[in-house]
């Protein structure tokens, strides 16, 4: 290829880093401004709730929608409306509670757009980077991966920063501030060269792909990848504050801000020397670590070793959701936007059912007369948050089993294609 082509495909690739990055953006700012919705606009937890909710099942609903139109209207038109509603639903966030007569309703208004622009970055950007030039996909999915964390630790650091100095008063403006990356990434993804998707006649049909064990399998990968990341960041500020007995700010640091650095710190490191790890031994040695990190976190006296685990379970996951695209690439590497976005609405449902589950074996645990009975040192949310803790040691030991079935059935394949040949 000629080293003018190669480099166009670098521009192609940092579009896709500053794409991943909008992303961690989208999903994590609004978040922040919890406190000032309830303080400004009298919000409730329990529609906080129905927020997080409503981003959840607007960014399924795309995944579930890009799989089955993505291939049709392309990669180019693809990103750039990704981009647009990733920016319209930015600005939209700060304008339309404070102009609308029910604020609430501007945010869910905001909910949606962010989240139908951030279903389709995740649905497309991998795939868009799986097919540049190149020999280090697995390397290149794990880097590319790594700026979403890079993303969601910025938008935290910065975000705090700027409402310290402008207040929360002008809170409005943040949102407008982050809105101008996927405003400029919109512009770059008019410019910048694409690979064309996979023709239809040369595509794997999706009810081929259901019928392989392989893909059976990596969609339990990517169940339990989301489940594994989603229960540790989700639940790891309110553990380190009621069962550890640390300040919220310690808890924050320490929980998903610092978890969120090693999960970055992780996927580049895979990103710069992926080419000389065996990508399905990493995986087994992630899910290991991240088994422990669940044990030490639940069972570690020390409040700062158990945070230590928390923190650490985030280097565990690093690669467990783009590994998993980059040994399903290469497995079907005429699989197409679709699969990406299979793997991609089973990653999100993984991502709500790990936290749901974890919260359900709390609560059960917590209030249960018997438990308490057995466990007089412990206080029942300790209890309960330990349990829960324990119980999500089933994600990454389900990894373990998959990628143990995924190497089996990988070798079997190999064996019946040489005996054709």
């Amino acid at each position: 290829m000629p080293e003018q082509t190669a480099s166009n495909f670098k521009r192609t690739v940092f579009a896709c880093y500053r794409g991943y990055i909008t992303q961690g953006i989208v999903n994590n700012l609004s978040p922040l401004f919890f406190v000032i919705f309830q303080n400004r606009f009298g919000i409730s937890y329990g529609l906080i709730s129905a927020l997080i909710l409503c981003n959840f099942i607007t960014q399924v609903a795309t995944d579930v929608l890009a799989v089955r139109y993505v291939d049709r209207i392309g990669y180019r038109r693809a990103a750039v409306i990704a981009h647009f509603l990733a920016f319209f639903g930015l600005m939209m966030m700060g304008i339309l509670p404070n102009i609308l007569p029910a604020p609430y309703v501007g945010l869910v208004i905001a909910t949606i757009i962010n989240g139908v622009g951030g279903g389709l970055i995740e649905v497309i950007i991998s795939p868009i980077v799986e097919s540049c030039p190149g020999d280090a996909k697995a390397s290149a999915m794990s880097l590319l991966h790594s700026f979403y964390c890079w993303g969601q630790v910025g938008v935290v650091l910065v975000t705090t920063l700027l409402l310290r100095v402008i207040g929360e008063d002008l809170w409005f403006v943040i949102p407008a501030l982050w809105s101008l990356l996927p405003f400029y990434n919109l512009f770059r993804f008019l410019k910048v060269p694409l690979m064309p998707t996979v023709p239809e006649d040369e595509r794997i049909p999706l009810k081929k792909l259901f019928a392989s064990k392989i893909f059976l399998v990596a969609m339990l990968l990517m169940l339990c990848a989301g489940a594994s990341e989603l229960a540790m960041c989700q639940w790891s500020s309110l553990f380190a504050e009621r069962a550890l007995g640390v300040s919220k700010v310690v808890g924050d640091l320490m929980g998903p801000c610092l978890f969120a650095v090693f999960m970055g710190i992780g996927r580049t490191i895979y990103g710069v020397w992926g080419e000389k790890i065996n990508l399905s031994r990493a995986l087994a040695l992630c899910a290991g670590l991240c088994i422990l990190c669940y044990l030490g976190t639940a069972l570690f006296q020390s409040p700062m070793l158990a945070l230590l685990s928390c923190a650490l379970c985030g280097f565990s996951v690093s690669l467990m959701w783009p590994g998993t695209f980059s040994l399903t690439a290469a497995a079907y590497p005429k699989g197409g936007t679709a699969m990406f976005g299979v793997l991609a609405v089973l990653g999100d449902i993984g991502c709500s059912a790990g936290p749901a589950l974890m919260g359900a074996v709390s609560a059960a645990v917590s209030s249960s007369a018997k438990m308490q009975a057995a466990f007089p040192g412990l206080t029942a949310d300790q209890l309960g948050l330990k349990s829960g803790m324990l119980f999500c040691v089933l994600f990454p030991a389900l990894i373990l089993l998959g990628i143990f079935l995924l190497n089996r059935f990988r070798r079997r394949e190999r064996a019946e294609n040489a005996e054709n040949t």
